[in-house]
């Protein structure tokens, strides 16, 4: 099987296709009914994603109030967070890409996976989806999600600024960084169960990172959930922290863009190559 590799100034033949870089902006796209549907695909999802996920939360913190061992614990709110991705990208990756997340639609934007608009609508269907999803649990559960903290995302006691910054911008280049690699067409061509697999990945990096930083930010890695939770739940905390939930994962996902699409595929010294031939 032939190899990605340099000869001098030239490449081996590839055995696999990379997709055209997408539009900055793509007017077309505007009149196609598969645009609309991908960004109520995203809108549902996230809803989904947040509704179960802060029930989980919710009910944890309610179970363990009275009993210490009681509720599914930390290991069992990563479960939850990380299946639901699992499960919603698996379902929606054909129809939208999956992304559920603002600072993936933002990572996958910078390496021109898509579009200025497309971006700019993923980001608002999937706030407006966990502003959505999180009413909903508010809605039926409105004591207990008062009662405890309604999911929110905050800098935990004891951590500084600079701490819970890091966490998000490490969380986030773990989890953008994975779908960058499980979505990869040279990896998909080489071996054929892997677009059937992505989702997993996918998910599981989602469950590893929020066991490590939930002690830290309660774990944000995704700026519609912290933004959809801090809405509904409306504290001065989860306001005066929202900053972190966004500049954190925005730098995390354009990090792992840069080394996934410059470092590891080589863009930067195959355009260097190219530019030479031409020249």
């Amino acid at each position: 099987m032939g190899k990605d590799m340099e000869v001098g100034t030239e490449y081996a033949p590839k055995d696999y296709q990379d997709p055209p870089p997408a539009p900055l902006i793509d007017p077309e796209e505007l009149g196609k009914w598969s645009f609309y549907r991908a960004i109520i695909a995203e809108f549902i999802a996230t809803l989904l994603f947040l509704y179960i996920t802060v029930l989980t939360v919710i009910g944890y913190k309610s179970q363990s109030s009275t009993d210490q061992c009681g509720g599914v614990g930390i290991l069992g709110i990563a479960w939850a967070f990380g299946g639901m991705i699992f499960v919603l990208v698996y379902c929606t990756a054909g129809i939208s890409g999956g992304h559920i997340n603002p600072a993936v639609t933002f990572g996958l934007f910078l390496a021109r996976k898509v579009s200025l608009v497309r971006a700019i609508m993923y980001i608002v269907a999937q706030c407006l989806g966990a502003i959505c999803g999180c009413g909903l649990v508010k809605a039926f559960q409105k004591a207990y999600y008062v009662k405890y903290g309604g999911g929110a995302n905050t800098l935990n006691d004891g951590y500084s600024t600079g701490t819970g910054l890091g966490a998000e911008i490490i969380g986030t280049f773990v989890l953008v960084y994975t779908v960058f690699a499980a979505t990869d067409p040279k990896r998909n061509a080489r071996d054929s169960h892997v677009p059937v697999l992505a989702p997993l990945p996918i998910g599981f990096a989602v469950f590893m990172v929020h066991l490590a930083t939930i002690p830290v930010t309660g774990t944000g890695i995704n700026p519609a959930r912290s933004f959809g939770a801090a809405v509904i739940y409306g504290d001065n905390k989860a306001w005066d922290d929202q900053w972190i939930f966004w500049v954190g994962p925005f730098i995390g996902a354009a990090i792992a863009a840069f080394y996934h699409q410059f470092i590891l595929r080589a863009g930067a010294v195959k355009a260097l190559g190219s530019f030479r031939s031409n020249a």
